[in-house]
């Protein structure tokens, strides 16, 4: 009896569930500009908006019904145009012409609208060699090239040597212009071309006669070459050696004599040939400056 008396005793209690006397409250309030209203007035509209889409207009299209096309009529003088295997066959002539007044000239040496094939157009001016880079024509300017010489230069670097070849060029029109230019890259030929466009940037003229040789003696010094010019008779030609008769025989100097004094570098004795040049000048410059006649230059 103790026993039961404590189990009643100790029983668990009942739940009990207590409603609240007043309605809760929505934890989520309506912004003040946007409330249900607003919501249901919006909702509205939109259901508004897709029930006014016109579409009476495909009211009366059977979508099984098969289309007829009707193309319109054709004017009495129309004349339909061949198609394009219905016309004569194009020789091969017709078409090289027709190749080449839209690419320029091609590559087999013939031209048939007489165009020149050594001056390409700018869209096929350039012409891939195998294994080397893009090979540019010569710019027919009037200018004839010549290379003097070309070494193998290393520039020493963090990493080890760079290798690179330069050329020393020199173009002249044999008509008394002359220019010594030099570059330098990674490929011959690009070190070629980059010091003759360098050489066509360093013109100068060179005083000759109706002999075609100097007015007077001249000497001229670039570093430590120095080059020694003299005029010579008709018939001598040029005696000179090494860069100095390239940079004479460019320039259209048939009789002359010159010599090198000093150091033997190349480019240094073209450079020196060159000073030696710019300081010439003619008689009637000469003359005009002083303001007296040429004939009086000799007295």
């Amino acid at each position: 009896m103790a026993a039961l008396s404590s189990l009643s005793l100790h029983a668990t209690p009942r739940l009990s569930i207590q409603f609240p006397s007043k309605p809760i409250k929505p934890s989520f309030i309506l912004p003040n500009f946007f409330s249900l209203s607003t919501a249901v007035k919006l909702s509205g509209l939109r259901a508004k908006s897709i029930d006014d889409i016109d579409t009476s207009f495909f009211d009366d299209v059977d979508p099984e019904e098969e289309i007829v096309f009707d193309p319109p009529t054709p004017p009495e003088d129309f004349v339909p145009p061949p198609y394009f295997d219905e016309g004569p066959m194009e020789t091969e002539e017709e078409i090289a012409a027709a190749y080449e007044e839209l690419y320029g000239p091609a590559y087999s040496g013939e031209s048939l609208l007489g165009n020149d094939v050594r001056v390409m157009d700018a869209k096929v001016k350039k012409s891939t060699w195998f294994g080397s880079r893009s090979q540019k024509d010569k710019v027919k300017d009037g200018f004839d090239e010549r290379v003097v010489q070309v070494r193998r230069v290393t520039k020493v670097v963090k990493g080890g040597k760079q290798l690179r070849f330069r050329a020393i060029v020199v173009v002249g029109d044999k008509k008394g212009q002359v220019g010594v230019g030099v570059g330098k890259a990674k490929e011959v030929i690009a070190a070629v071309q980059k010091s003759a466009i360098n050489a066509r940037r360093n013109i100068v003229s060179v005083p000759m006669t109706k002999y075609l040789t100097f007015p007077h003696r001249s000497d001229g010094d670039y570093g430590a070459a120095k080059v020694m010019l003299r005029p010579a008779a008709p018939g001598t030609g040029v005696i000179a050696g090494g860069a100095v008769k390239i940079v004479l025989e460019m320039a259209g100097v048939e009789n002359a004599l010159g010599k090198q004094l000093g150091s033997n570098n190349a480019l240094n004795n073209a450079r020196a040939t060159v000073v030696a040049v710019s300081q010439m000048r003619q008689f009637r410059d000469v003359a005009r400056e002083r303001g007296i006649p040429m004939e009086e230059l000799w007295k």
